[in-house]
């Protein structure tokens, strides 16, 4: 399985403390893996299809991680809160 980070969400990567941007790009890392094996996705991570091929995971309780899952192919678009993710969703 393949994946990218896109340009918009290292942009929006940019805005979050240091600590939190690894932990960010980490975990978007890790759901790459787990989709990869067929592993089931833990439920802390709250994997959620929102619209078309567009899908969304949690960061704790605030931050959402968005993105595009079209066959092998993962492209992270987004990392953001609740308000983010619906506005971009809705703009797509």
């Amino acid at each position: 399985m393949k994946f990218e980070f896109k340009a918009s969400f290292d942009r929006s990567v940019k805005s979050f403390p240091d600590y939190e941007k690894a932990e960010i790009k980490n975990l978007a890392i890790e759901l790459v893996g787990m989709l990869s094996r067929d592993r089931a996705v833990h439920k802390g991570v709250g994997l959620k299809r929102l619209k078309g091929n567009f899908w969304e995971i949690r960061k704790g309780l605030k931050t959402r991680i968005l993105f595009h899952w079209d066959g092998e192919l993962v492209e992270f678009v987004l990392a953001g809160n609740h308000d983010d993710v619906k506005r971009f969703i809705k703009a797509n």
